[in-house]
C-alpha cells in the first residue's frame, strides 16, 4: 500500500468479520457474505449468463475484494472480462486474508489476488480477468474514468452511514458511465437510493433480498436516456 493511500479503520466481529469503525458497517453479510454477493450482485446482474468477451463490471466500493473472488468463480467459460473498482480506503492484504479466513473454500483463488495486492498492484491479472482498483474519492475518480460498465456492483457501505457513495450527483455519473441496457444491483432498497438511479435513467425495481433483507435494487438503464445522454455530451 502506498503512503497515499488511506487504509480503513477496522473492528473485527467474532475475529472474522472486518466492521469499519468510519462507517460502523460490516464489510459482508453476518449471514453469509459469499452468499450474498452471489445472490446480489452475480444473480441482480444476470451474471454469469450475460459473461462474453469485453464484457466489463464496475464497481463502487472494492473492500475484501470478494466481489471479484466471486466473480473469478462464476466466470469460468472463455473471454476475456474486465473489472474496475472504485475504493476510497483500501484495505491491507492482511486483512483481507484475514476476512477471507471465514470462507476457506476461497483459499486457493483468493492467494494470486493477496499476492498480489501485497505487492502493491492495482492492475490485478488473472487467466481470464484483469481487475484495476481506483484509489480515491469516487465523487473525484468516477467522473474522470473513461470506461463504461455492462454491469455495476453498487456495494458501498450503508446509504443511511455512507451517503456519500449514493447521492445523485454519483448515480448520474454511474449512469453516465453504463453501457445502453447496461445494468446494475445493490443491497439497498432505500427510497432515496432507487430515485437517483431512475433519475439517471435506470429503470429500477424491487427484488428479493438476501438472508433477512426483504427487497434489494436491480436496474437496466434506457438506450433512450443514454442516447440523449451522448447528444448533450
Amino acid at each position: 500500500m502506498s503512503a497515499a493511500e488511506q487504509p480503513p479503520d477496522l473492528d473485527w466481529r467474532d475475529d472474522l468479520i472486518p466492521v469499519s469503525r468510519r462507517f460502523d458497517d460490516p464489510y459482508f453479510s453476518l449471514a453469509g457474505g459469499l452468499e450474498e454477493t452471489r445472490h446480489v450482485f452475480l444473480a441482480g446482474n444476470g451474471l454469469p449468463g450475460r459473461f462474453r468477451d469485453g464484457f466489463h463490471i464496475a464497481e463502487l466500493g472494492f473492500g475484501t475484494g470478494l466481489n471479484l473472488l466471486a466473480t473469478l468463480i462464476a466466470h469460468q467459460g472463455p473471454g476475456w472480462v474486465s473489472y474496475t473498482s472504485f475504493e476510497a480506503f483500501p484495505m491491507s492484504a492482511a486483512d483481507m486474508a484475514r476476512a477471507f479466513a471465514a470462507f476457506p473454500d476461497l483459499a486457493e483463488i483468493a492467494e494470486p489476488m493477496l499476492v498480489q495486492w501485497a505487492a502493491g498492484a492495482r492492475e490485478l491479472q488473472f487467466p481470464n480477468l484483469t481487475a484495476r482498483i481506483i484509489v480515491g474519492d469516487a465523487r473525484q475518480t468516477l467522473p474522470r474514468w473513461g470506461g463504461h460498465a455492462d454491469a455495476w456492483f453498487l456495494d458501498g457501505f450503508s446509504p443511511a452511514k455512507n451517503p456519500e457513495l449514493w447521492s445523485p450527483e454519483l448515480m448520474a455519473e454511474v449512469a453516465r458511465h453504463t453501457v445502453p441496457g447496461g445494468t446494475f444491483a445493490t443491497y439497498t432498497a432505500a427510497g432515496h437510493v432507487r430515485r437517483a438511479l431512475a433519475e439517471a435513467g435506470f429503470t429500477v425495481a424491487r427484488a428479493p433480498g438476501f438472508g433477512r433483507k426483504r427487497h434489494m435494487s436491480v436496474g437496466r438503464l434506457s438506450e433512450a436516456q443514454t442516447d440523449e445522454m451522448c447528444v448533450k455530451g
